[in-house]
Order: C-alpha cells, then sequence, then structure tokens
C-alpha cells in the first residue's frame, strides 16, 4: 500500500515569553492509503497539533511531513491552499459553516473555489447531502439546523473535492451522547464509501476503537496504543 501522508522526526516547540514547550518531539506515522488511524491522548499533549501540522495550518520546528506529491513543512502559502483544496477534508469539532450560505451552498462552494463548474458542483453537492441524510434541509442556514446537522452538512463538505485524506479534529466532541453516536456511524461510514484515509483525533475511546490503528502521544512521542 502506498503512503499518503509520511511524519518524518517531526518536533513542535511553542516559545513564549515565560516558557518553551515542546509538545511534539521526534513523532515519526506512515499513514498507509485506505487506514483509519486515530490519535488518543491526554488534552494538552499535542493531539490537535499533530493535526494542524498534517493540514498545513501550524508548522514544524524540526522534521517533515509528506502528503502524496506534497511536502507540507515546506509549502508557500499558495501551494498550502492548493493542498488543504485537492488533498484534505477537514471536520473540526465545530463545523465554521458560513452562516449567510445555506447547507447546499456551504457543500458546493469549495468545489467552485476549486475551479467545479457550478452545475456540477450543486450536484455533488446534493449527491452528498444525500448520502449523509440531510436533502431535505438543504436549502436552511446554519442557524436553522441542529448541532448533528450542521456536522453532517461538514462532513459532506469534506468529501466535495474528492480528497485523498479525511482529517477529523474531536468531530463529537460537541455533540451531546446521541447525536455523537451517530456522527461517528456517520464519519466511518462515509470513510468506506468512499474510499478515504482517514486520520482522526479524539478523546472518545469508543469511537477511537473503530480505527485500525490507534495511536497515543506520550511524551510528545507516538505510541501504538494496544
Amino acid at each position: 500500500m502506498s503512503s499518503v501522508v509520511s511524519i518524518k522526526n517531526v518536533e513542535k516547540t511553542y516559545v513564549t515569553q515565560f516558557e518553551q514547550l515542546t509538545v511534539l518531539k521526534d513523532c515519526n506515522l506512515e499513514v498507509e492509503e485506505g487506514k483509519k488511524i486515530v490519535i488518543v491522548g491526554e488534552s494538552g499533549s499535542g493531539k490537535s497539533t499533530l493535526l494542524n501540522i498534517i493540514g498545513g495550518i501550524d508548522s514544524v520546528n524540526k522534521g517533515e511531513v509528506i502528503a502524496g506529491k506534497y511536502k507540507v513543512s515546506h509549502l508557500k502559502e499558495k501551494a498550502l491552499c492548493e493542498y488543504r483544496s485537492n488533498y484534505l477534508g477537514l471536520i473540526f469539532q465545530f463545523h465554521y459553516l458560513l452562516k449567510d450560505f445555506t447547507a447546499l451552498e456551504n457543500v458546493y462552494m469549495p468545489a467552485i473555489i476549486a475551479g467545479c463548474p457550478k452545475k456540477e458542483a450543486i450536484e455533488k453537492a446534493k449527491a452528498l447531502l444525500q448520502d449523509v441524510g440531510i436533502i431535505d434541509r438543504q436549502s436552511h442556514l446554519p442557524s436553522q439546523l441542529s448541532g448533528g446537522e450542521r456536522q453532517r452538512v461538514a462532513v459532506a463538505r469534506a468529501l466535495i473535492n474528492d480528497p485523498q485524506l479525511i482529517l477529523a479534529d474531536e468531530p463529537t466532541g460537541n455533540l451531546d451522547p446521541a447525536n455523537a453516536r451517530l456522527i461517528g456511524d456517520l464519519l466511518f461510514s462515509m470513510v468506506d464509501k468512499y474510499h478515504k484515509t482517514l486520520f482522526l483525533v479524539t478523546h472518545d475511546m469508543k469511537l477511537a476503537s473503530r480505527g485500525d490503528l490507534i495511536y497515543r502521544i506520550v511524551d510528545g512521542a507516538l505510541q501504538h496504543d494496544n
């Protein structure tokens, strides 16, 4: 199997006026195509930092991250935008939907920005909204949707540009237990249906147990979690 992401000797240190805090050190991981990788660990252990580094949202102090043809840790802003648009689907704890746009518009907007013709983008978005079970709410604004419905829209949006890799950072963290379970089911079923690679950060061990491989960040390093 080919590698979708290669993390090599990554170190991340935050320096403030008062302290120097190393949250990741000597992190190494190969994420193979089609695998569901889960990262767990204590709050503040560096889980989201690692995901943000893969997403090009944060930078490394040492080491490198390679995703497909992209040397993520060396990309300039224009290339970073292309990488995020073409290679990644991002799902966060907060949905980050555009409040003045409908569910349908929120899903198809990234496709249009990536150069997809509007008619085709709308068709793809409707198909995805059908898949996530919310097509009947396509004309609603985010404020008119429940928390679970907003996260369904976010899952559909993450898939619109047919990315290689889905990065999901605590995607059920803001939901009540029933909705968290439903969104967890939805995320894994959509990843399977569309043959995506998943990199999931979560504190929910029931959700984590559904991954192919579980890693824990301990003292800044990745350890396989038995």
